[in-house]
């Protein structure tokens, strides 16, 4: 429980916040001692250390509403033994003011901590782990499911300009500068990308205030100045990604020149569970796709697994593989227009791309399907031939297609489908020459669809609402939600609503999914699709749901899920801003945007 730190905006596991001491601090932030002189603006001096109880006694600090006391406390190093760790935790007693408990990253609720009346953790063991990329994420990981979603991380003596970006990304909400200090005293020049000797510049890389003196002058004393600097800034730049949702693209071309954070990164890849439950499954920010870690991405992958485990194709026509473009949605690409006058509806258009994997044209504009951009040089590395063959295959494997004609170019495309082809029982057909989009090619593509009936704007616009509702909400949700109803309004606006004209639910351009009114979550939640709940106390939402009102929600909510929120006095459909976890132990912050509610 915490009355002083609060998460306003998330990116995966990385948040921005406040800590709510003085004038207010935004983090990620830089913190230091409270009775010293900061050192750089961007220092927030707020900490107060209350002493360590191996050496002596320690009486309950009174606390001050303006300084983060870190509790009487009990450090242990990396690697002690949890029944150790168990048998010396200290108390963690309420004290009149914020404060924080010292805790360790191996048994992180010992002694009780995890319930502690505090606002902040610190890792006592932190300067054990980073560095070694599997340990770190490990402590991060098991730090972060044992204390309250609302409570900040701290890890002392570790932030450098290199790393930091890659702790905050973990889920680290506060750092200090004592580590780049030391490596200044040390002669040791640091920036984002690289670590020198003071001896072997020749010339300073930086034109901050500390770098601009001539560079036989600059001394020791200077380059701790500067590593201060170049780490303040670096936390700038981290504020400002997560705000556009972007610190994984910032994270990916970092790790191509640091190693640990290379690690890291890929290390968190591997612990899906906990980066997916806190990345939104909606956004407007672009993906961009630079390097085969794209492809692990759970933007990326979250796509890939509702499209081969959600989604069910309701044409009975021929697939029609086709070539992304770099024109977003594809629909409106050049491209993708000769196709469409080409394939006139006689056929299913799926696009093939790296990094998505396949993309049926009814989801189009869902994230992250029109919201990425990617390098094209025309040359696929083999980790994007084999993911993508592996998500064209899956999909074949759930759909049921007479046939499949793949109008793709000679290069990457084309061997996928031949490996594809090799191992599924339905047929593939050829039909490009040269390029996707020659006359000889489109005459190919149109002459082998001769024959085949059309579907009708109806049936698409149907199957487009099935569709998106089947990724949306689970598999056979499409059929479950919307047995029988009407489309009014044009694509991508698309309404929807039942026999006697009443509106249950919008298509949403900007990112691809459904939106309901009143009317369509009261036939969500008492229908057989998946539902997505939050039960609030007895109260009527206006505007949004806070945390604190929350009493239960579903473990599978995401942030940007559409969800139903019930209380005593009242029925609500909104959008999540927390996951569920968060929701059900938060103190602080907005847990639903609420779109409709009515009292009952």
């Amino acid at each position: 429980m915490t009355d002083h730190f609060e998460v306003h905006d998330r990116d995966g596991a990385a948040r921005l916040g406040e800590l709510r001491l003085g004038a207010g601090t935004t983090t990620p932030a830089l913190v230091a001692d409270a009775d010293a002189d900061p050192g750089h603006p961007d220092e927030a001096a707020v900490l107060r250390d209350a002493g360590s109880l191996w050496t002596e006694h320690r009486e309950v600090p009174a606390g001050d509403d303006d300084v983060l006391t870190l509790l009487p406390h009990r450090a242990f190093p990396s690697g002690t033994r949890e029944e150790v760790i168990d048998s010396f935790a200290p108390d963690y007693p309420e004290i009149d003011g914020p404060s924080a408990a010292v805790v360790t990253s191996d048994a992180p609720d010992a002694g009780g901590a995890a319930e502690a009346p505090v606002d902040a953790y610190v890792l006592s063991d932190a300067q054990g782990v980073v560095g070694h990329a599997s340990a770190f994420v490990d402590a991060v990981i098991r730090t972060r499911g044992t204390v309250p979603p609302d409570t900040a991380v701290y890890l002392a003596g570790v932030a450098t300009p290199r790393n930091v970006a890659a702790l905050v990304y973990a889920g680290v909400d506060l750092v200090d500068a004592t580590a780049a200090r030391v490596a200044g005293s040390r002669g040791r020049y640091l920036t984002t990308d690289d670590e020198r000797f003071l001896e072997d510049l020749d010339e300073l890389p930086c034109a901050c205030p500390a770098c601009r003196g001539p560079r036989a002058e600059f001394d020791r004393r200077d380059c701790e100045r500067h590593n201060v600097n170049a780490l303040a800034a670096e936390l700038r730049r981290v504020r400002r990604r997560i705000r556009e949702g972007r610190l994984r693209d910032y994270l990916e071309g970092q790790s191509r020149h640091e190693q640990w954070v290379t690690a890291t990164m890929r290390e968190l890849d591997q612990e899906y569970a906990y980066l997916e439950r806190r990345t939104p499954v909606v956004r407007e920010n672009e993906v961009t796709a630079a390097t085969d870690d794209t492809l692990r991405r759970v933007e990326i992958q979250r796509f890939a697994e509702r499209v081969t485990g959600r989604y069910r194709c309701r044409f009975d026509q021929p697939l029609v593989l086709v070539p992304c473009s770099a024109s977003k949605p594809y629909s409106e690409s050049q491209s993708h227009a000769q196709f469409h006058d080409a394939i006139q509806y006689r056929g299913h258009t799926v696009s093939m791309t790296s990094p998505i994997g396949v993309v049926p044209q009814e989801l189009e504009l869902t994230y992250p399907a029109q919201h990425y951009d990617t390098v094209v040089t025309g040359e696929w590395t083999e980790t994007e031939k084999t993911f993508v063959a592996d998500v064209l295959r899956a999909y074949l494997d759930r759909t049921d297609y007479p046939r499949v004609i793949a109008h793709v170019p000679p290069e990457g495309y084309r061997d996928i489908c031949e490996r594809v082809a090799a191992e599924v029982d339905v047929p593939f057909e050829f039909t490009v020459e040269d390029h996707p989009t020659t006359t000889e090619s489109i005459g190919n593509l149109m002459r082998t669809l001769d024959g085949e009936e059309k579907y009708r704007k109806r049936e698409r616009q149907h199957n487009t609402i099935r569709a998106i509702a089947d990724y949306q909400f689970g598999d056979g949700a499409g059929d479950a939600l919307f047995e029988e109803f009407t489309t009014t309004s044009r694509y991508p606006k698309l309404q929807v609503r039942d026999d006697d004209g009443e509106q249950l639910a919008t298509m949403v351009p900007n990112y691809g999914v459904l939106s309901f009114t009143l009317a369509g979550a009261r036939r969500w939640g008492d229908g057989d699709a998946p539902t997505k709940r939050v039960e609030i106390d007895d109260f009527v939402p206006s505007g949004s749901v806070l945390a604190p009102g929350v009493v239960d929600a579903d473990d599978d909510v995401r942030v940007g899920d559409e969800v139903i929120v019930e209380g005593p006095s009242a029925f609500a459909v909104g959008r999540a801003q927390m996951f569920g976890r968060e929701m059900r132990d938060s103190t602080r912050g907005v847990a639903v945007k609420v779109r409709h509610s009515e009292e009952i």
